[in-house]
């Protein structure tokens, strides 16, 4: 087990709700420097007085995260926390609005990986976590839309992955880079397990497929 981060660089993509209240502080805890990245900036000034960085951004503008990833010196942990649930109504009530909604998590998640992606092959030991949910296994009719879309965002997760194991590959190296999904029920009522689960992603060495860790 590794007792400390220290040294480690941990981005929170859309960072700002209770969960990424909870895992920054578990990473701060473990002695890893965490930045916040989100849209409002109130919510933002909360990380902030705690002495976080806080970075003001749009996941849904790829410039924005390109130019604010890019500014990074080194990133060791990249956790996109963007989400939501929209649904109801059977499969006639998967409206395009809420999928448009929904599917916005996805393009966050692209947008933050891609920009990251040349400081995390660099790592040492990076790792990628996203939070996912148990309606993947087993999706009902109210929330095919929602169920798509994390379903989705887990086979992007699955390609980070193999993407650390090729890029070791093709370097003639050791593999340095991890993911990990946490699959939830409702993410309110698991938020100090996901932040103990979090902080423990460098405790063990990576493995050549993501994760799953079920949280329900």
């Amino acid at each position: 087990m590794t007792d400390t981060l220290d040294d480690r660089r941990v981005l929170l993509a859309g960072g700002t709700s209770d969960a990424g209240w909870a895992i920054a502080h578990a990473l701060r805890e473990r002695g890893a420097h965490v930045a916040v990245a989100g849209r409002s900036r109130d919510k933002l000034a909360r990380f902030s007085r705690e002495g976080f960085d806080a970075i003001e951004l749009d996941l849904a503008d790829a410039r924005a995260v390109d130019d604010a990833v890019g500014r990074l010196d080194s990133l060791d942990g990249l956790i996109p926390l963007v989400g939501g649930w929209r649904g109801g109504g059977g499969i006639p009530g998967q409206s395009d609005e809420d999928w448009h909604v929904l599917s916005g998590a996805l393009t966050a998640v692209r947008h933050a990986c891609r920009a990251a992606w040349p400081l995390l092959e660099a790592s040492p030991a990076a790792r990628v976590a996203v939070v996912s949910s148990v309606q993947v296994t087993r999706p009902l009719a109210g929330g095919a839309n929602y169920a798509a879309v994390k379903a989705a965002v887990e086979a992007w997760t699955q390609a980070m992955a193999h993407g650390f194991v090729k890029s070791a590959r093709d370097a003639g190296r050791s593999q340095t880079g991890g993911c990990t999904i946490f699959r939830v029920n409702q993410l309110a009522d698991v938020i100090d397990d996901v932040a103990a689960g979090v902080a423990g992603l460098w405790d063990g060495p990576p493995e050549p497929t993501a994760q799953i860790r079920t949280l329900a």
